[in-house]
């Protein structure tokens, strides 16, 4: 991945938190990796745990950012949010898993898109 579109999705992924925060929930982690992959949220709202997958385009071109959550994208993050739970102990009522859409705009706030139980 180049410099420029780390630095895109480290952008989105920091609004995606701010927003999510905002709306009262609670960021566990941030970016947890395992040699599986990564999950870039992982945060609790109220008794649910929501895995939260942050998609950030500068154009929607080529779609819109949930479009980017292919079927394989989806097993891979059911996976890691199992490999989360085993390796944490942590264990919550329910678990939801979430897309966030970040479009950063030319002047202004980025537009923002949290898609709840997205998959």
């Amino acid at each position: 991945m180049t410099t420029e579109r780390q630095a895109v999705g480290a952008y989105g992924e920091r609004v995606a938190a701010r927003y999510l925060q905002e709306a009262g929930l609670v960021v566990l982690h941030r970016n947890w990796r395992c040699p599986d992959g990564e999950l870039d949220l992982v945060l609790r709202d109220g008794d649910v745990l929501v895995f939260c997958e942050v998609k950030t385009r500068r154009t929607d071109l080529f779609g819109t950012p949930a479009e980017a959550v292919t079927r394989d994208k989806v097993r891979k993050l059911r996976h890691l949010a199992s490999r989360w739970l085993q390796e944490t102990g942590l264990h919550a009522r329910s678990v939801r898993f979430d897309v966030v859409e970040v479009l950063p705009q030319p002047r202004g706030e980025a537009e923002v898109m949290h898609l709840p139980s997205a998959f």
